[in-house]
């Protein structure tokens, strides 16, 4: 059996109020015992057990928060799109139209191409302090590379949603609907084995209601759970639909509707808020004060891929979510671990009460605040996953 302590912690976020102050659960002059993998407890160092590990790491006074759960990322592509982003910096606006352009380059590419992408980009997130990814499919668009970019994404990480919905292909683009009866029929036939979640882009020059419906619902019939795209590029019915299908997340939602904001603080479905899309395209952020106050679980994610947010950088958002979303520090923190874990409907990750994953994050600062107080620092010193140092 293995067993560790992690000793001499200045301020422990364990996400758990029966352990310590507030919702982060906060403990100051702390330590953790992991054993295979787990938390078995967490508290103030004077009251450790005796004899509680093996394996002792000294903290050295320095902040230990759970490790970041990044609930929305499309990490399988190929190709780049830099000078868009220069062009958008320049002063054009952002559309959905540019995914076609990753669309034909991921389709060149081959699985071994595509799998190490998959593979740097999580390597990236977990430096970072990332310890659970999403990852999406969406940059096929046929049968054949949706399934293959879900075989890809199922070899980084068992968080993996079905996106054939992302947006209409080019050689679709004079039927529409005929796409939508590929994306609910044979492509989610081939998909639905590989895949847990099932997702949509619904948002002008994507896929409007009525075909968003058809497609989550399809689906859920095949028992794969709702995701929605919802919001990002202006009002509509994401959201609505997002609360009556019971997703799991709602994310963007940048545009939102006082009847949105409603449904979401009354539904199970979190809303999941991705700030380096408006960092990126320079759009408006989302107020996520007005959904918190509303009573809406809130989650923060990198929402990394190459058109619109690519980062992999929890801790960045964080910093743009305090910064420029009206988030305390402390709200920031807990969207991007027990947000995420929301969102991934997942109570085994997030937070370091007993019983969860040991996965952790020691960060080169005495509290969680400096994640946002000393923004672009890496302050990451280092991760765990399962108990085990990775990053």
């Amino acid at each position: 059996m293995s067993s560790l302590l992690i000793a001499n912690i200045g301020s422990l976020v364990t996400n758990d109020p029966g352990i310590g102050e507030g919702p982060l659960g906060l403990v100051r002059d702390a330590a953790l015992v992991v054993e295979d993998g787990r938390v078995v407890w967490a508290g103030p160092g004077s009251r450790t057990p005796e004899g509680a590990a093996r394996e002792r790491f000294d903290a050295a006074g320095r902040a230990v928060i759970p490790g970041f759960v990044d609930s929305h990322a499309h990490l399988v592509f190929a190709g780049d799109r830099a000078p868009e982003f220069e062009a958008r910096m320049s002063g054009r606006p952002y559309t959905a139209g540019g995914i076609r352009t990753t669309v034909a380059a991921t389709r060149q590419a081959t699985d071994g191409e595509l799998d190490e992408n998959v593979r740097r980009l999580v390597a990236e997130a977990l430096r970072s302090g990332t310890t659970t990814i999403e990852c999406k499919s969406g940059y096929g668009l046929t049968v054949e590379d949706e399934a293959r970019s879900l075989r890809v994404a199922a070899g980084h990480t068992p968080e993996v949603t079905y996106l054939g919905a992302h947006v209409v292909p080019p050689e679709y683009a004079a039927d529409p609907d005929a796409y939508v009866d590929l994306a609910r029929g044979a492509m989610l036939d081939a998909c639905a084995p590989h895949a847990k979640w099932i997702d949509v882009f619904c948002d002008r020059g994507a896929f409007d209601g009525d075909q968003t419906r058809a497609i989550l619902t399809a689906g859920k019939a095949r028992g794969l759970v709702p995701r929605v795209h919802a919001g990002q590029l202006g009002p509509g019915p994401g959201v609505a639909i997002a609360v009556e299908l019971d997703a799991a997340s709602a994310d963007h939602v940048t545009h939102l509707s006082d009847a949105d904001v409603d449904a979401l603080a009354s539904g199970g479905t979190v809303a999941t808020l991705l700030p380096g899309a408006e960092f990126s395209t320079r759009s408006r952020y989302p107020d996520a004060r007005r959904l918190i106050d509303a009573g809406a679980t809130v989650a923060l994610a990198a929402d990394c891929n190459p058109g619109s947010s690519y980062t992999t950088s929890i801790p960045f958002c964080v910093a743009l979510a305090v910064r420029d979303m009206n988030m305390t520090p402390a709200e920031a923190v807990w969207a991007a671990t027990m947000g995420g874990a929301r969102a991934l409907r997942r109570a085994d990750i997030g937070h370091l009460g007993p019983g969860a994953r040991a996965d952790a994050v020691l960060l080169d600062a005495p509290s969680y605040v400096h994640l946002s107080y000393r923004p672009g620092v890496p302050l990451v010193a280092r991760v765990w996953k399962d108990g085990v140092p990775a990053a």
